[in-house]
């Protein structure tokens, strides 16, 4: 039934743009349609996106991975080596509303684009800022911070056009694997770079050119115009039945354009499971902020208190912990974000409610692993990275569930302004302070004790032990979603 579908409505939809700007959506003369173009076009797509994805993480995780470097080139104290992380994330949270607003309204591809520019000029201006301006340094990772929410913003709701729900949950998960990729990829970019230069200013050097790449491609293989589910799911009655749109009823991009922020938000904040699978996500980002700013920082102090590696005394420090703790990132990203899709996709047939119990569940355990990390370091450090990997492990699971799980409780038409108040929410109340935070709650323990390696250890461990309980807390919150789930779910398609 849904292939049939989609021929039926084919000729009706491939006029339409990403966004409003494709208002008119003028109809293809042609009737035919061919199975196979449409599927390599997407799969040519979704590729496209996936590797500007990649890009867009390397970007987020270069400077930690090269955090010691950087603290000892300007002279910062853990509070304002956080604060630069804080900083990139409170900029990429504010400008994503922007972004959401304007994706569900205007051309998807230019935006794209844009902010793909943006970030990589940025980058590369970067690394010429010399010892007295870290200020201007602070300033371009705000700047950065833009131009990357332009493309978390809007990128998946282009894959929601592209794909059914049953193949669009595989889909994303490919997409939200690059999140992890990206992420290891920036430590082990960064660290190997400064390695093998001698001058981590270099490492901001090498993304600027891959995102050249990815505008090329971007505007080589991606479409103008792109087919829209919301005309799909409209031309669906409530029988079951699939009619043809009549010719004087306007396309929901219609309503889409007239359809003011406000009343977007307003219920959008009705909708308890987004509220809820929202605030989970917060508790997600503050552990995953914290954990990517200052885990190879810690490691690095837990293995001086063990004698392992001397202090670091020069600007150029070993990176050895970037580089593992980069790859931990990478697999145990990849395996969770397969593992957690596949999981959802085979208990969706016996539970409704499937999607929210595995991010709970796997939000418990994750916590779980993480304490007792915190609890073994300064004793065994490979228990340590066991652990970790294990608590990153079950993190990874919800990315593309969650994803998911916003998706088919919001309709269609809200999409893009739902993901942006998301990330503006669990930036705001996660990832955005739990860096800065926990240099904070150092920088406080290390001042009301004499200084020392043990101090300056175990001020980082106690400071850590607060992402675990905030572990938990994001388990409750999956929890009440599944209240919820089954209803706003009805709600949506109706």
């Amino acid at each position: 039934e849904h292939e049939d579908t989609d021929l039926l409505l084919q000729p009706q939809l491939e006029g339409q743009n990403y966004g409003g700007a494709a208002a008119n959506g003028t109809q293809c003369p042609s009737v035919s349609v061919s199975r196979n173009s449409p599927t390599k076009r997407n799969c040519l797509v979704v590729a496209v996106l996936c590797f500007g994805n990649l890009i867009n993480f390397i970007d987020w995780f270069i400077v930690p991975g090269i955090l010691l470097n950087i603290q000892k080139y300007f002279g910062l104290s853990d509070g304002e080596a956080g604060l630069l992380q804080t900083v990139f994330t409170l900029c990429y949270m504010l400008a994503a509303p922007i972004f959401g607003y304007l994706g569900d309204r205007y051309n998807r591809k230019i935006i794209l684009g844009a902010g793909i520019f943006f970030w990589s000029g940025v980058t590369l201006g970067s690394s010429f800022i010399t010892e007295s301006h870290y200020r201007i340094f602070v300033l371009s990772r705000g700047l950065v911070g833009i131009g990357s929410a332009s493309y978390s913003t809007i990128a998946p709701t282009i894959i929601a056009d592209l794909f059914e729900e049953g193949k669009r949950t595989t889909v994303l998960s490919i997409f939200y694997i690059f999140i992890p990729v990206g992420s290891g990829c920036g430590y082990i970019l960064a660290a190997g770079v400064a390695e093998s230069t001698g001058d981590w200013h270099w490492a901001f050097r090498v993304t600027p050119c891959m995102g050249g790449l990815a505008l090329l491609l971007l505007i080589l293989l991606v479409p103008h115009r792109i087919q829209r589910r919301t005309a799909a799911h409209r031309a669906r009655s409530i029988s079951g039945t699939v009619r043809r749109e009549m010719p004087d009823e306007k396309p929901d991009i219609h309503r889409t354009a007239k359809t003011t922020w406000c009343q977007d938000v307003g219920s959008l904040v009705q909708n308890c499971s987004f509220v809820c699978s929202s605030l989970g996500l917060t508790a997600m980002a503050f552990v995953t902020g914290a954990l990517g700013v200052w885990m190879p920082l810690f490691l690095y102090r837990a293995q001086v208190v063990q004698g392992i590696v001397p202090p670091c005394l020069q600007e150029s420090c070993n990176s050895s912990n970037s580089l593992m703790f980069g790859g931990i990132t990478i697999g145990t990203g990849i395996l969770g974000i397969i593992a957690g899709a596949e999981a959802a996709r085979r208990l969706r047939k016996i539970n409704s409610k499937a999607d929210p119990l595995i991010c709970a569940t796997s939000m418990f355990i994750s916590a779980l692993c993480l304490y007792i990390a915190l609890m073994v370091a300064q004793t065994n450090i490979l228990s340590t990275f066991i652990f970790i990997a294990f608590g990153e492990l079950f993190l990874s699971v919800n990315w593309a569930v969650v994803t998911d799980i916003l998706l088919y409780v919001v309709t269609p038409r809200r999409q893009s302004t739902a993901i942006a108040l998301q990330i503006l929410v669990s930036h705001l109340l996660g990832d955005a302070g739990s860096p800065y935070l926990i240099g904070i709650i150092s920088n406080a323990v290390q001042a009301r004790n004499t200084p020392s390696l043990q101090w300056s250890f175990r001020s980082m461990q106690y400071s850590f032990v607060i992402c675990a309980f905030v572990g938990v807390l994001g388990g409750g919150f999956f929890l009440l979603t599944s209240f919820y789930i089954e209803e706003d779910r009805e709600e949506a398609q109706r």
